[in-house]
């Protein structure tokens, strides 16, 4: 497979759950009138019990992807997650749809773990967070257009169609991964799955003090943007009074977190990934804190949200490619079992604290933006403890001693 492909496929798996989250966004009142969810708030768990199911199950998806190898494990993921959609779009009451919801998260967060894997078997250091930050450019034009494709579907069907259309979308990413991908995983590079080895990689992914702090400060900003997701609907409808344009304002911020991950691909070789991500933590908490006092004085308009939610998030896809790469490279050799470790605590932990975030919605985006500065407030203050108390390095040469130490 040629670079472009491989590329492209990858952020095509990275996409499977993308859709799954953001075409949802206009249909959640269809959903609460057709099945009796009247409370805006409790729609929320239409995103939040996808997310849980997706954090939860990737911690056994690192140890089968070590032993089994990348391939055939995605592939039963995808093959869940298309069956599980089905189930969704066919759903009569509430439970059942979220039940679907969390089973649809499980087999979607295979491709989570693998997609990290795959890409951590081709390269590393600088070249992997080019590759990531690529891979996200087309990722990214998801939630672009996700909101916008849900609501196309709305008008020429019920909000169920949107579930078939997902079913469609990874049958297809199935498809193209069954007849193109390669195994990247060498047998001879394949460990025995025993609980002593498990344990031991686990050990490895939770006790290396770069990996563990980047993975704590990525839990951070990626609970940020669920608490987004959560309260955008609402935010639109209720504080902005322009529900009509929530797909298009949505596209606009997405569209502002795609330009600075092209950004980063292009940046990174110069100015390697602290440098960048740092600086970008520092944008993002400062223009959350802006959009905290614009809300606070009842200033809030459509404009000044678009403007600073663009900014936030043109920093966040500064931040969020470079922690997940920063919190990998350590780990080379229990890739497949780390990248299911951190894909666990970051995408649970920011289910949880996003959900918080979105539980808080008063009509204002206060509770939001507040969110967002607590969150980015305490990543930085992580990424410190993990950087021994220096920004924008290149790294320690004591960091990667410790790492080959451990291994």
């Amino acid at each position: 497979m040629g670079f472009k492909q491989f590329v492209t496929l990858i952020a095509a798996i990275m996409a499977v759950n993308a859709l799954a989250i953001d075409s949802m966004l206009p249909a959640l009142p269809a959903i609460g009138h057709s099945l009796g969810v009247e409370d805006e708030n409790r729609r929320q768990w239409i995103v939040t019990a996808y997310l849980l199911g997706f954090g939860a199950a990737q911690i056994v998806y690192g140890p089968l992807a070590d032993r089994l190898g990348r391939k055939p494990v995605l592939l039963a993921g995808l093959a869940s997650y298309a069956a599980f959609a089905l189930l969704a779009s066919l759903s009569t009451s509430f439970a059942t749809l979220l039940a679907a919801r969390v089973l649809m998260g499980v087999g979607a967060a295979a491709t989570r773990v693998l997609a990290v894997s795959i890409v951590r078997d081709r390269f590393s250091g600088r070249e992997m967070a080019r590759v990531m930050s690529l891979a996200f450019i087309v990722f990214l034009a998801v939630p672009i257009l996700a909101p916008s494709i849900g609501q196309i579907i709305m008008l020429f069907g019920p909000w169920r169609w949107v579930f078939g259309a997902l079913c469609c979308f990874g049958a297809a990413v199935f498809a193209w991964s069954a007849v193109r991908l390669p195994e990247t995983l060498h047998p001879s590079a394949r460990l025995p799955f025993s609980p002593g080895r498990v344990a031991e990689a686990f050990r490895l992914a939770l006790t290396d003090r770069t990996a563990v702090g980047y993975m704590l400060a990525s839990t951070l900003v990626l609970g940020a943007l669920f608490g987004f997701i959560n309260s955008a609907q609402q935010i639109f409808a209720d504080t902005l009074h322009a529900p009509a344009l929530f797909t298009s304002v949505f596209a606009l911020i997405a569209g502002f977190m795609a330009l600075s991950s092209f950004l980063n691909s292009r940046i990174i070789g110069r100015f390697g990934p602290r440098r960048v991500s740092h600086a970008a933590l520092c944008g993002f908490i400062a223009l959350s804190a802006v959009h905290v006092a614009v809300a606070l004085t009842g200033r809030e308009t459509l404009v000044s949200f678009a403007a600073l939610q663009a900014g936030v998030w043109f920093c966040f896809g500064l931040v969020f490619s470079n922690f997940g790469s920063l919190a990998m490279e350590p780990l080379g050799r229990v890739a497949g079992t780390a990248s299911s470790v951190q894909g666990c605590v970051t995408t649970f932990g920011g289910a949880l604290i996003g959900f918080l975030v979105g539980q808080s919605f008063d009509g204002t985006a206060v509770p939001m933006s507040l969110g967002f500065v607590c969150c980015g407030a305490l990543a930085l203050g992580i990424v410190l403890v993990a950087e021994r108390g220096r920004l924008f390095g290149a790294g320690r040469p004591a960091l990667a001693g410790e790492a080959a130490g451990l291994h």
